[in-house]
């Protein structure tokens, strides 16, 4: 008679899996509440002391963590040899595995966890039942995940068994779900011992979507998330209308929350390929939405709109008249809604908007991955330094700590030009800091006059405040720490531009 072992946490659709087996004539072995819950279902079980013949203790810490499990488990069935060996010790074989562990996750994801409860979810002898069978997929069938229950059904109902095929599957499941789980535990618990780049990491993500295509329509794609997610990110969005989200989608949108995450008051973000376009910001979501589709009338068309308050029927109407790829924000109005869903191509998005915390972030190159801190350095504007004659006005600090917010959203080498309200021109990865300003005071136009200019790193050259002045800026903000600041700052007295170091650089790759 074939033996299956089924120990599970989650016990969705167990008892009829069990039932199922049963009737396929195998004979069942299991464990505590699990064990129970068979029974209460009428489900013939053998106690897993009774095949171990040793009870279990440790308040159930060691229950199968013994030979005559694990002996059963990774005997080969065409080794004489190890046939021979678990005969001699009276260990029967156990054809299938059915497991699921701890709720080590789901525990951890409580805010108010305490260390000890994660400890005792951190699963032992499901990990290791799990290995056990899945390094013997040739003669095991190890089932992890409930989904596969009916398709290891239909093979054992057809065929009597398992194909080969199927079971090297399910081998390689438990596997990345084994790794997964651990991988969990250990950064849980190095989060508590504060190692912030340990001498080896390893990350674990869950597969939400499939993706048509990925940047481009040759390269295949899929989103992944963090399992215990992220507040106010993209990954927690939820979608309410319109086609599934493209790669290029995910990632607009992302940097459309990065930016908005900066205000607390009403702001609208629109972004295209990465950079903003268009950065209002209001009384109203309305006037927000109006000031960031002014501020660049033709590169919005198409792109990714995210607002930090809910979208009315006023702000919907705007948005209405132009086609737009997204449009994320915490909500929208009923009236809102009806508006923007007559529009079959938009997609309708919503999630929390809060400044996300501080996490490291992680970039790929061929061969590894780097790893730093998130630029979310805690900035006081006390800290920063006016270095010029000129003093900026009330009205020129808002603007400047404005445009501060975006240009460090911006690719390398950034240039905002704005005022307290928008942004005006943005000029956005160029090879050099001229480049980038004369970008940004083109598209201004003669809304430069009065304006103020953001850059995300020094000066090299006294050439961009040169330009500035000549634009009709009235004020910078930089981080400083050229060595030739002080050129840049006798060019700023020069035309009477107030300047201010900030001295946090805000370099974007």
């Amino acid at each position: 008679m074939k033996r299956a072992l089924i120990s599970v946490s989650d016990k969705t659709g167990v008892v009829d899996f069990a039932k199922s087996l049963v009737g396929l004539g195998f004979e069942i072995i299991s464990t505590g509440g699990t064990k129970k819950a068979l029974e209460d279902n009428q489900v013939p079980v053998i106690g897993i002391e009774e095949v171990t013949d040793f009870p279990e203790m440790l308040d159930g810490r060691v229950k199968t963590l013994h030979p005559a499990i694990h002996g059963g488990l990774l005997a080969r069935r065409d080794d004489p040899a190890h046939m021979q060996a678990i005969e001699a010790h009276h260990i029967a074989k156990i054809d299938l595995v059915c497991v699921n562990l701890y709720p080590f996750q789901e525990t951890i994801a409580k805010p108010d966890v305490k260390l000890g409860d994660a400890i005792e979810n951190i699963d032992i002898g499901g990990p290791s039942m799990l290995r056990s069978a899945a390094k013997n997929y040739a003669a095991v069938t190890v089932v992890v995940d409930s989904a596969d229950y009916a398709p290891v059904l239909v093979e054992l109902e057809g065929h009597g068994a398992v194909t080969f095929e199927t079971n090297q599957r399910l081998a390689a499941k438990v596997f990345r779900h084994t790794a997964a789980y651990d991988a969990l535990i250990a950064g849980y618990l190095t989060d508590i011992v504060q190692e912030e780049f340990p001498e080896k990491i390893t990350l674990t993500y869950n597969k939400k979507q499939d993706l048509r295509y990925g940047e481009n329509p040759h390269q295949k794609a899929a989103f992944y998330t963090e399992p215990l997610g992220t507040v106010a990110s993209i990954s927690e969005a939820k979608q309410l209308h319109g086609k599934e989200l493209s790669y290029n989608n995910i990632r607009d949108t992302d940097a459309a929350l990065r930016i908005a995450a900066e205000f607390t008051e009403p702001v609208a973000v629109a972004v295209k390929h990465m950079n903003p376009c268009g950065v209002g910001v209001g009384s109203t979501p309305e006037e927000a939405y109006l000031k960031a589709y002014e501020a660049d009338e033709t590169s919005i068309f198409g792109g990714i709109v995210a607002i930090n308050r809910e979208v009315d029927a006023a702000t919907a109407t705007h948005m209405s008249q132009i086609f737009l790829e997204i449009i994320i924000a915490p909500n929208f109005s009923e009236e809102a809604f009806a508006i923007l869903s007559q529009k079959k191509n938009i997609r309708l998005l919503t999630v929390p908007f809060a400044k996300p915390a501080a996490a490291l972030e992680k970039t790929s190159v061929l061969g590894g991955l780097l790893l730093q801190e998130s630029d979310a350095v805690t900035e006081e504007v006390a800290t920063y330094e006016v270095v010029t004659e000129a003093q900026p006005s009330d009205l020129e600090w808002k603007a400047l700590i404005a445009q501060w917010k975006v240009v460090k959203h911006v690719k390398s080498n950034a240039i905002v030009v704005g005022n307290d309200k928008q942004t005006l021109g943005i000029g956005a990865g160029q090879m050099n800091r001229i480049g980038s300003a004369l970008i940004a005071l083109n598209q201004a136009g003669e809304k430069a006059q009065g304006a103020v200019l953001a850059s995300d790193a020094f000066f090299p050259m006294d050439d961009t405040v040169e330009a500035a002045a000549k634009a009709g800026v009235k004020a910078i903000i930089q981080p400083g720490g050229s060595i030739k600041d002080k050129d840049s700052i006798a060019m700023a007295n020069k035309y009477g531009i107030a300047m201010v170091i900030t001295h946090v650089r805000h370099f974007k790759h």
